[in-house]
C-alpha cells in the first residue's frame, strides 16, 4: 500500500483458526479499519476449518499479507510464520534457535499510533509452544516470557513511549505477565479459548482479548496519558460489495466454500472396514445444535474401546469444534467439527504414570485441556492407550502403531443415523 496511513488505534484479532465462513464481512471490515488502524493478530490464524484443510493455508497467508501489519506466532500454523512474507510481519521476543540462541523473529515493531511512538512485541507461552508438533519445533525453543520482555524493554526504552504485547499464552497467563511487567500498557491476549475478554486492569496494564474464530476483535486507543481498550464483533451481514483488493481472495474462498457444502457419499474405501455405516441423516439427538463435545467424545470413546477390544481410550476435547448441525452431515460440517485431521493411534504411557492413572490424567488435562477417557476410572498398570496423534506425540511416550482411522471418520460414524432396522 503506497498511501500514507495516519494511525489512531490498534485493532487485534486472535485465534481465527481459518474460520472464513463469514469472510466477506470479516475482511471488508478489516479493510475499512486499516487506513487508521494498526492491524495485528495474536496467533493461531491458521488451522481449524475446512478452508485450511482444502487450501492448505494459502488463502490465510494472502489475507495476512494484505490486511495485517504485525503478527504473533501461535502453536497452530507455526511453520507458516517462516514463509518469507509472513516472517517479515511476525514479531516474538522469546522464540530462539535451539543451538545458537538467535532470535527466530524480529523482537519489536515500532509504529506511530495516536501521536505516540508505540513498541509492539509478542510472546508465545511455554504451554502453547509445547503443543506445537515436535518435528515442527525441533530446532527451536522458547525462553521465559517475562525475562524476554524485560530484555526488549531495556534495549529499546529510549525509542518507545508505549508498550503493546501480543500474547499467545492464555488470558490467565497474561494477567500474570501484566503483574510481572508493569511497563506494558496493553496486552492483547490469545490462545485461551475461554469466555474471558476483559478489559481487565492489572495496575496500569490493560489485558483484553477479541472474539475468537473471526467473531470479533479488540481495540486499544491512546487516551490522555494512558490507554483505553475494548472489544466488538464483526458485522453479521454480508456487505454489498467486496473491495477490489480482496476480490481474488473472495473468489478463492467461494470456490473452497462450494467444495465444503458438497454432501458426502460413501465412506472412504480406506476406512470402510472400520466404518460400515454410510453417511446419512444426523442422529436426532445431534440435529439443529452444536454437538456437546464432551458427550460426543464419551460416546465415541466407549464405542472405540468396545469395537477394538482395547484397554483404554483418552481423547482431548480441544480436538473438536462445536459447530451447529442440520439434518444431514456435509463435508464442510465434518471438517469444521474436526478441523485438525487427527489420527487415532496407540501410544505408550510414560513409565512413571503407568501405576498412577490419576497423575496421568492431571498432567494431560493441565497441558491439553479437558479430556474424555474410557473406562472411567482408568485401570492401573495399562501400558498403552488409544488416543490422538497430537496427545501421543506431544505429551505421551510416542506411538506404537496407527489404528488406521482418522478421528473425523470416527466422529462421522457417531453423528450419522444408523442403518434402517438398527435401533441403537
Amino acid at each position: 500500500m503506497t498511501t500514507t496511513r495516519t494511525l489512531h488505534q490498534i485493532v487485534a484479532t486472535t485465534d481465527v483458526h481459518s474460520t472464513l465462513g463469514n469472510a466477506a464481512s470479516f475482511l471488508t471490515h478489516l479493510h475499512a479499519l486499516r487506513p487508521t488502524s494498526l492491524v495485528v493478530d495474536c496467533g493461531d490464524f491458521f488451522e481449524g476449518s475446512g478452508y485450511y484443510r482444502l487450501a492448505h493455508g494459502t488463502i490465510e497467508r494472502d489475507i495476512l499479507l494484505k490486511l495485517y501489519d504485525v503478527l504473533a506466532p501461535g502453536n497452530h500454523g507455526w511453520t507458516h510464520h517462516f514463509d518469507p512474507g509472513l516472517h517479515r510481519l511476525t514479531v516474538c521476543a522469546n522464540a530462539v534457535h535451539a543451538n545458537t540462541g538467535d532470535a527466530l523473529f524480529r523482537r519489536l515493531h515500532i509504529a506511530d499510533v495516536g501521536g505516540r511512538r508505540v513498541g509492539v512485541t509478542a510472546v508465545i507461552g511455554l504451554q502453547a509452544f509445547g503443543s506445537i508438533p515436535a518435528d515442527q519445533r525441533a530446532d527451536h525453543r522458547v525462553t521465559d516470557p517475562v525475562q524476554a520482555l524485560r530484555e526488549v524493554m531495556l534495549a529499546h526504552h529510549h525509542e518507545v513511549e508505549s508498550w503493546i504485547l501480543l500474547s499467545h499464552s492464555g488470558f490467565d497467563e497474561d494477567l500474570k505477565l501484566a503483574a510481572a511487567c508493569p511497563f506494558l500498557d496493553v496486552i492483547f491476549a490469545g490462545h485461551c479459548h475461554s469466555d474471558q475478554h476483559g478489559p481487565v486492569h492489572v495496575g496500569d496494564t490493560l489485558v483484553v482479548k477479541g472474539g475468537e474464530l473471526a467473531d470479533g476483535y479488540a481495540i486499544a486507543v491512546p487516551v490522555g496519558g494512558g490507554w483505553g481498550a475494548g472489544t466488538t464483533h464483526f458485522p453479521d451481514q454480508t456487505p454489498v460489495a467486496v473491495p477490489a483488493e480482496l476480490a481474488d481472495i473472495m473468489a478463492r474462498l467461494d470456490g473452497v466454500g462450494n467444495q465444503l457444502t458438497t454432501v458426502l457419499g460413501p465412506v472412504l474405501k480406506t476406512y470402510q472396514h472400520q466404518l460400515t455405516t454410510v453417511l446419512g441423516p444426523v442422529l436426532k439427538t445431534y440435529q439443529h445444535q452444536p454437538p456437546d463435545r464432551h458427550r460426543l467424545l464419551v460416546d465415541l470413546a466407549e464405542r472405540l474401546r468396545s469395537a477394538l477390544g482395547i484397554d483404554a481410550v483418552i481423547l482431548n476435547e480441544t480436538a473438536l469444534r462445536p459447530i451447529a448441525l442440520g439434518d444431514t452431515l456435509t463435508l464442510g460440517d465434518l471438517l469444521a467439527i474436526e478441523p485438525f485431521g487427527n489420527q487415532l493411534l496407540h501410544a505408550r504411557i510414560p513409565e512413571h504414570f503407568r501405576s498412577d492413572p490419576y497423575g496421568l490424567l492431571a498432567h494431560l488435562t493441565e497441558q491439553a485441556g479437558p479430556l474424555v477417557h474410557a473406562p472411567d476410572p482408568l485401570p492401573d498398570g495399562i501400558t498403552t492407550v488409544l488416543t490422538t496423534d497430537y496427545l501421543a506425540d506431544t505429551y505421551l511416550a510416542g506411538r506404537t502403531h496407527a489404528a488406521g482411522l482418522l478421528l473425523g471418520q470416527a466422529i462421522k460414524h457417531v453423528l450419522t443415523a444408523p442403518p434402517q432396522g438398527d435401533t441403537r
